[in-house]
């Protein structure tokens, strides 16, 4: 493996960020000569200036930028073209290959969940590119979804609507940004007085790692989950992903 590779994150507002912190502990730890830092970009076509100045070896793409990075790709892995987003990047060949590693962190995270039965209903809020990769992995595990979203754009209700139909949706997950630091008061706006203790409620904000969402499900006796295991498994296969030699 070659040594004082560059890789980092991009995204908007991103100081918070899980990723720069997690692998530049794993580089110390693992004494990898290597460098993460975080590249805040107000446009994504910044995309352009950065590959020129920096040497990199791979990115992680946040928020706003999962669906939007894909048109400056030159490939786009079978699994990323089918969720319609893009959170990992591969510098390989004088090419940009993207990939998304989020469907599967949100996948293992829901399967190691042994102790518990999974609902084979969803609710997923938000229609991001974050929310596609959920989509994704709820199909391949068998679990039936509706979307909801602000406004019906691309999703199957709005906040206002979705009163009556979420009893029966017994995993509900949070695929937007509400709640994420430094916004901590905020929280989806479901009908929460319908909610049970037969709900599970999964946050992909992990910072908080209790987000008022997440305590609102405690208070009804929900089980309930942060991302913070999705993050660490979908960077660990980005790392694996930029480091496979074969492609």
């Amino acid at each position: 493996m070659k040594k004082n590779k560059i890789y980092g994150l991009i995204g908007k507002n991103i100081s918070y960020s899980f990723s720069r912190e997690y692998f530049s502990n794993k580089f110390k730890t693992e004494k990898i000569s290597s460098k993460y830092f975080n590249f805040d970009l107000t446009e994504i076509d910044q995309i352009y200036k950065l590959t020129k100045e920096f040497n990199l070896s791979g990115l992680n793409v946040t928020i706003p930028y999962k669906e939007s990075i894909i048109q400056f790709l030159d490939e786009t892995d079978s699994k990323a073209r089918q969720i319609g987003a893009v959170n990992t990047i591969k510098f390989f060949n004088n090419k940009m290959i993207g990939y998304n590693t989020d469907y599967i962190g949100f996948k293992q995270s829901l399967q190691n969940l042994s102790n518990i039965n999974i609902p084979k209903n969803a609710l997923v809020l938000g229609t991001g590119g974050a929310s596609k990769a959920v989509k994704f992995a709820l199909s391949e595990l068998g679990i039936e979804f509706k979307t909801v979203s602000r406004i019906k754009n691309n999703a199957d209700y709005t906040y206002q609507e979705i009163d009556k139909y979420i009893t029966d949706k017994k995993l509900i997950i949070n695929c937007s940004p509400v709640g994420t630091f430094p916004n901590i008061n905020d929280s989806p706006k479901i009908p929460y007085q319908y909610l049970t203790s037969e709900n599970f409620l999964y946050d992909l904000v992990y910072n908080p790692d209790k987000t008022l969402f997440l305590k609102k499900g405690d208070e009804i006796g929900c089980f309930t989950k942060n991302g913070v295991e999705m993050l660490k498994i979908q960077a660990e296969k980005a790392w694996e992903i930029w480091n496979d030699i074969s492609s």
